[in-house]
């Protein structure tokens, strides 16, 4: 079966190659060294018993020799039982190297010389009785002992390095599944979404850094395809934004072009207000491309919070009269910023401008300016019509205008650009409201450290 059909890639690939080269290096190399070191183990342990043996056969001489009080005489049928247990053959030779040729039990071969003078398979002892040496025992071993030990141990060894390898191939290839399942899933995806599909999603699970990743990956596709569907929603809003007063301004032009009808102060002067709602509706466009491009507010000061909205009451007075508002306030001095003040005046005028276009004759607004912890508080309190629950989440979004809009002159921008100015000084803005009860615009901005220590 190939590799491919293992559902792995080219990187999938490459990283099980990866992987399997690890494996089988490592598999290698620890049975080599295993193999190494049991052989050098039971070689060393064959010397030592080889030694011991000796060494057991020497003293079984030796004990024949004093009893026999020489070699003449002396019974090493003991000491050849214990050469022959080992394996070995023995040769003895008394203190001047002369063989030593009787003895019952003596396997064959003794007495005829002293043997092979080295070698891995000779091993010596002196032989000693009453504390003096009196000759040597020999013992040659002529074939190897313990090789079936060593066959079963290697076969062992064997048998442990093929499944050890088989182990980690499988789990070479299952780690590379599941390294390269989550970045084949969001390739896919990201095909998808590039070829127009924004619904498309990576929707994995993974652990560590690419999970984060397939999660990133997701969310970007979220923000991307959301900032589409407000893109396309803009441009519908501004289409029937302009829809009207164009239709309006045609449909005159054309009037006053065909002489279907005279002209008249009356009639250019409706044809003017239309061309006037154009440009207010152009100018708030404006003003929030401006307001949303990051990078405007670079110049900042101290700006103290409640001289910004005492100036915006007075030169949104006549406006606030014209509605028949009803205007308090409610000021602590000073509450000091940093902050762009022209871009504070434009947020609080378009909070009042909001409240005289909604509410009713007689209404209350209250501006309120305080300072609380580290935070500046501007608060615009009316208690005019409100707003409805489902319609509140929405007073922030660009050109959207509610239920309202059929009774209301405006263009939904208002709001939309205070947010971006309070969000670009740091700050919050939120609206909470209650259908029939009124509405508060509130803004929080950082104090000015200075401000805050002060306090």
């Amino acid at each position: 079966m190939s590799v491919a059909r293992f559902g792995l890639g080219p990187l999938g690939r490459r990283m099980l190659l990866a992987f399997v080269l690890v494996a089988v290096s490592s598999v290698v190399f620890l049975t080599v060294a295993a193999l190494v070191g049991v052989g050098r183990g039971m070689e060393v342990s064959q010397q030592v018993d080889r030694q011991q043996a000796t060494e057991a056969a020497a003293n079984a001489a030796g004990g024949a020799y004093g009893q026999a009080r020489g070699w003449a005489g002396a019974d090493l049928g003991r000491a050849g039982a214990i050469a022959e247990a080992a394996g070995a053959r023995l040769f003895v030779v008394d203190a001047s190297g002369a063989s030593v040729g009787s003895g019952s039990g003596i396997p064959g071969g003794q007495g005829k010389g002293l043997g092979p003078a080295g070698g891995a398979g000779v091993f010596e002892a002196r032989v000693t009785a009453n504390g003096d040496a009196v000759g040597t025992v020999r013992l040659v071993f002529l074939m190897a002992t313990g090789t079936g030990a060593r066959d079963v141990a290697w076969s062992w060894i064997a048998a442990a390095a093929v499944v050890a390898l088989l182990v980690a191939v499988l789990a070479s290839w299952s780690v590379t599944r599941r390294l390269t399942r989550p970045i084949a899933a969001m390739t896919s995806a990201a095909r998808a979404f590039t070829a127009g599909d924004r619904s498309a999603r990576a929707g994995v699970r993974a652990p560590g850094e690419i999970g984060e990743l397939a999660h990133a990956f997701d969310s970007m596709a979220q923000a991307v395809a959301r900032s589409e569907r407000e893109r396309r929603n803009l441009t519908a809003d501004v289409a029937h934004e302009l829809r009207t007063p164009l239709a309006a301004l045609q449909a005159g032009l054309e009037e006053l072009r065909d002489g279907l009808v005279e002209t008249s102060p009356q009639r250019l002067a409706g044809l003017h207000d239309q061309s006037l709602r154009l440009g207010r509706v152009v100018s708030d466009l404006a003003e929030l491309s401006a307001a949303e491009a990051r990078g405007v507010w670079v110049t900042r000061a101290e700006v103290d919070l409640t001289r910004v909205a005492r100036d915006e009451l007075v030169a949104w007075a006549s406006q606030l009269r014209a509605a028949e508002l009803v205007v308090d306030s409610r000021f602590d001095e000073p509450v000091l910023v940093r902050a762009d003040s022209d871009r504070l005046h434009q947020a609080v005028g378009n909070l009042l401008a909001n409240a005289a276009r909604f509410c009713h004759p007689g209404d209350r607004v209250t501006v309120v300016v305080r300072a609380e912890c580290d935070l500046a508080v501007l608060e615009v309190v009316d208690c005019g019509p409100g707003i409805a629950a489902d319609e509140l989440p929405h007073v922030f979004d660009r050109l959207w205008r509610g239920r309202a809009a059929r009774r209301v002159a405006g263009s939904g921008i208002g709001l939309a650009v205070a947010r971006e100015i309070v969000t670009a000084h740091n700050g919050t803005i939120e609206a909470a409201s209650q259908e029939g009860a009124g509405t508060t615009i509130t803004i929080r901005l950082p104090r000015s450290p200075a401000s805050a220590r002060d306090s």
